[in-house]
């Protein structure tokens, strides 16, 4: 029991951390383009 409720809470950290991951790509990538749409090159 105790091992599968390590399992879960492994799994919902691993969730957060890839969404966190790939929110901040989103955010780079976007502020990438806004810079080069502004002539930041």
């Amino acid at each position: 029991m105790a091992a599968r409720l390590w399992m879960g809470r492994l799994g919902w950290l691993a969730l957060i951390w890839t969404l966190s991951v790939a929110a901040l790509g989103v955010v780079a990538t976007l502020l990438h383009w806004l810079m080069r749409a502004a002539g930041m090159h």
